[in-house]
């Protein structure tokens, strides 16, 4: 591939997104990745001191961090904020649920309408597929208190590199958009007025036994949202080449291969420092003033 055609890391299909957040909104279930994510990312919580009396967690439906929040701050006051209208509504259905609440029990969550200034940002598997990370990054720093942290986690861009080699191999478009890389993120954080901001990443190994499991597994991670995937419908026969190439990735085990890329980041809201202006206006009698007294000194 050429340089002027190697997709940007940054782009998104926002249209597309948006269609398969509906699509995932009415699941019954989160993506099965995502509970062992945010196990992963709650070890993490062990590093730092703070311990918030409230937090927000930032598309709770998807992002399925219940349990292990409510293992680590039993006792604080949870915020919860849904990006679209689709999810907003999945998370309302299940609070209805009496099986739901009991699971709550003192947390006292809220779908949050406006903007709480809370002591955590919690936020799993989400920032990867934001049309617009730098504005994403800008509305949590708000939404956070002077000295509150920010907890994320997020696809890198070695996920699932031996589907995107395969389908580079036949044209077949990209299968999913080129993830921003971690380092990358952090600079943005820095952008978006968070302070220190520590990224790390993790590598995991998932394999399947048959080529359609893995198919319908991935989908039940989301769609592809690349704006460089193939344009049109598939085919009925595209879909069995698709499986065909699939069996050619078997390890000598016998199993399919795919990698994911995991990265995790956390950063603080510094206190605001004032803004020095680039001009400073100083009248003539001043600045005759100010060499005078030079002069004396």
């Amino acid at each position: 591939m050429n340089e002027s055609a190697r997709p940007v890391p940054h782009q998104i299909d926002a249209p597309a997104l948006q269609q398969q957040l509906r699509r995932l909104a009415g699941r019954d279930e989160a993506p099965w990745l995502h509970a062992e994510v945010a196990r992963r990312m709650a070890e993490r919580l062990d590093f730092i001191k703070l311990k918030p009396s409230d937090y927000m967690e930032w598309a709770p439906s998807l992002g399925d961090s219940l349990a292990v929040l409510q293992s680590v701050y039993p006792e604080a006051r949870a915020w919860w904020q849904e990006p679209t209208p689709a999810l907003h509504q999945r998370a309302e259905r299940r609070l209805q649920k009496p099986w739901w609440r009991k699971l709550l029990r003192s947390a006292d969550p809220q779908l949050a309408q406006g903007g709480e200034a809370v002591q955590m940002l919690w936020a799993n598997m989400s920032l990867h597929a934001a049309p617009d990370k730098p504005a994403l990054l800008k509305t949590w720093h708000q939404l956070l208190a002077v000295d509150g942290f920010l907890m994320f986690s997020c696809l890198g861009p070695d996920s699932l590199v031996e589907l995107v080699r395969l389908y580079e191999s036949r044209g077949w478009g990209r299968p999913m958009p080129a993830w921003v890389d971690m380092h990358d993120l952090g600079d943005m954080m820095v952008e978006a007025g968070f302070a220190d901001p520590v990224m790390d990443q993790e590598r995991l190994r998932l394999t399947w036994s048959e080529p359609q499991k893995l198919l319908e597994d991935l989908r039940a991670l989301g769609g592809n949202v690349s704006p460089s995937r193939f344009p049109g419908l598939r085919t009925r026969r595209w879909h069995e080449q698709l499986l065909r190439a699939l069996e050619s990735l078997r390890g000598p085990d016998g199993l399919i291969t795919m990698s994911l890329e995991l990265v995790y980041g956390h950063a603080f809201k510094p206190v605001p420092r004032p803004r020095v202006s680039g001009e400073t206006h100083v009248s003539l009698d001043d600045m005759r003033s100010m060499v005078r007294r030079q002069g004396k000194d």
